[in-house]
Parts: structure tokens; C-alpha cells; sequence
């Protein structure tokens, strides 16, 4: 098995807690270089994942020729500017959600990594999870018929201001940071809606803390997501639901976004109750292993472009209608 040379550019948390860890476990990943804004960071990063390079700025990074894929765990108002440097210099992108701040700069983004013949992926680790999988098998084969009503739910403790998921400055905001995991699970299951209305709390920062959508499909199926920064402050709370409902009956889960474990989902109908238990792996260390056989072997990106842009048309709608 062929190994792909990672870089990453940034020492964020979502980094150092779940996609390094992540690297780590797959296969076919070879943890090369990090950089950082401070050089120091990234030295604490080599010394605790064991990186065989560090560099001072992620111009460095994206400078050294054995680098073949990076990771963008940075701030969503640098994703742009990131993925398109790093598609300039020849490498295959993995670049955190949401990957645009619009439709169009996500285009524009997918456009410049055709046009330098490079792979770019947005980092939706929960779409390959195999409970998501088997979800979207359950819905195909009709286990609860016609589907005509989904509700999904993604709400977590709030932040402390200097967040930057606190300030609009940054694109901070429920909406950019949970909406996006309700809208593209939305989408996986049903496809992109039509129409989107939505409703916001804002905070005195201007950003939404809470925020509920409903989505229209042309065919009378609906789906309603509610995402939020509410719950008890600094606590590490969270709240993730999942609810289908069809002509025959439901299918609900409770389990987290990028769970790993032995999870489940209920399928009622007719007044009986079945379970489907599912084995999953760190959700992280699968669209590491997948982005690297999209390079090593030609599959294609599991979270496809065409679904990159379902994803970022539906979230423009809903902060259209919030008012963001």
C-alpha cells in the first residue's frame, strides 16, 4: 500500500483532537510535515504526533515538493485563500467544512483544483461513517416507505467570546458551524431542496446562536433542522438527532456526528421496533484513508464537488433568509 505524504496547514483543535488522531490510524497516511503561524506550536505538534517536518508558515509547506496532499483545519475566513495557494502548488486538498463562505467562492475553489489537476475534498468525516451508510440503505430498500418528513438537529454548548465561532468577523455563527452538518445530511439522504426558510436568534456579536430551517422539496417532502450554540457554556455539551418519517413508519438515531463505535438506529413500523447496530471506525481516519486512494488509485472524493455545491447553494439560502 502506497503511502501519501500529508502536510497540515494549522495547529487548530479540530487538528490536534480528531483529524490528526485520525491520520494517524489510516493506513495509507504518512504524517510528514505541520506548519504553524508560530513555529513553536508546530514544534509541539511534531514532538506529540511524531511529524517528520515543521515549518514556520504554511508557505514553507506548501514550498516543499514531497508534500502530496494537504489538510486546512484553519479559520473558515482563510479557506479560500488556502485552498487555492495550495491547489497553485500541486497539492491534493482536504479542507475543512464549511469549505466556502458562498456558492461561488466554493466554485471558484473547485474550479481552481480542476484547473491545477489536483483532488479538493471538503471535510464532512461523518459522510463516511457506515452508520450514515446504512442509513441511506435502509431509506433505498423502503423500510419505511415513501419518506415525507426528516428532522435533524445539531446544538452545542456556547463559546467564550474570543471564539472564533463567537465572531461574525471569522463566520462564526451556528449556522456556518453545525447548520452545515444538518443541510448536508439533508442532502445526502433526500437530495437539495428547492426552497429554504429559516429563523435566528443573533447574538450582541451579530452572529446567529440559534437558528431553525425548514426545506421543501419538489416532490412535498420536507426536512427541518435546528442548530445552535445554547446549551451550558464551557461545558462541552451537545445535542444530535436524527428522525425520518415515511409512509410505513420512522427511522431515528441519536448517535453524535463523527461517533465512533458500535452505534445504532430504530426502525419502527407497525408497532414493532428494530434495531440495526453498526461497527464504526474513527470517522476521520476514513476520509483521510479514502482522500489518499482517490490520489494513490483514482477512486473518486466520497463528498463529491457536485455535493460540495448542493451543500454550499442550500446554506446561502438559509443565511439569506437569517439575514446573515
Amino acid at each position: 500500500m502506497r503511502k501519501i505524504k500529508w502536510g497540515v496547514l494549522g495547529t487548530a483543535n479540530i487538528a490536534r483532537g480528531c483529524t490528526i488522531p485520525g491520520m494517524r490510524l489510516a493506513e495509507n497516511c504518512e504524517l510528514y510535515a505541520i506548519a504553524g503561524r508560530s513555529l513553536e506550536k508546530a514544534e509541539q505538534f511534531r514532538s506529540e504526533f511524531g511529524f517528520e517536518k515543521v515549518y514556520g508558515s504554511y508557505e514553507e509547506l506548501l514550498d516543499d515538493p514531497a508534500v502530496e496532499a494537504v489538510y486546512i483545519p484553519l479559520p473558515n475566513t482563510l479557506h479560500y485563500e488556502w485552498v487555492i495557494k495550495a491547489a497553485k502548488a500541486g497539492k491534493h486538498i482536504l479542507c475543512e467544512k464549511p469549505l466556502a463562505p458562498s456558492a461561488e467562492k466554493a466554485e471558484e475553489m473547485q474550479n481552481a483544483a480542476r484547473e491545477n489537476g489536483v483532488l479538493l475534498m471538503e471535510a464532512f468525516a461523518y459522510l463516511h461513517s457506515p452508520l450514515i451508510a446504512a442509513i441511506k440503505a435502509e431509506l433505498d430498500r423502503g423500510a419505511i416507505g415513501e419518506v415525507c418528513y426528516l428532522e435533524n438537529a445539531f446544538i452545542t454548548s456556547d463559546y467564550d467570546l474570543s471564539n472564533i465561532r463567537m465572531r461574525r468577523e471569522t463566520l462564526g455563527g451556528s449556522l456556518y458551524d453545525l447548520g452545515c452538518y444538518c443541510i448536508s445530511q439533508s442532502i445526502w439522504l433526500l437530495g437539495e431542496p428547492e426552497s429554504v426558510h429559516a429563523v435566528a436568534d443573533f447574538s450582541d456579536q451579530g452572529v446567529d446562536r440559534l437558528t431553525t430551517g425548514m426545506m421543501s422539496y419538489a416532490n412535498g417532502v420536507q426536512a427541518a433542522f435546528t442548530c445552535g450554540m445554547t446549551l451550558a457554556t464551557g461545558q462541552n455539551r451537545r445535542l444530535d438527532r436524527l428522525q425520518i418519517h415515511g409512509t410505513k413508519g420512522v427511522l431515528r438515531t441519536d448517535a453524535e456526528y463523527n461517533q465512533a463505535g458500535r452505534l445504532s438506529c430504530q426502525i419502527i413500523t407497525a408497532g414493532q421496533v428494530v434495531t440495526r447496530y453498526v461497527d464504526v471506525p474513527q470517522n476521520y481516519s476514513l476520509e483521510i484513508a479514502q482522500l489518499g486512494c482517490c490520489i494513490a488509485s483514482g477512486e473518486q472524493p466520497h463528498v463529491s464537488a457536485d455535493f460540495t455545491l448542493a451543500t454550499a447553494r442550500t446554506l446561502d439560502k438559509a443565511l439569506t433568509a437569517i439575514g446573515y
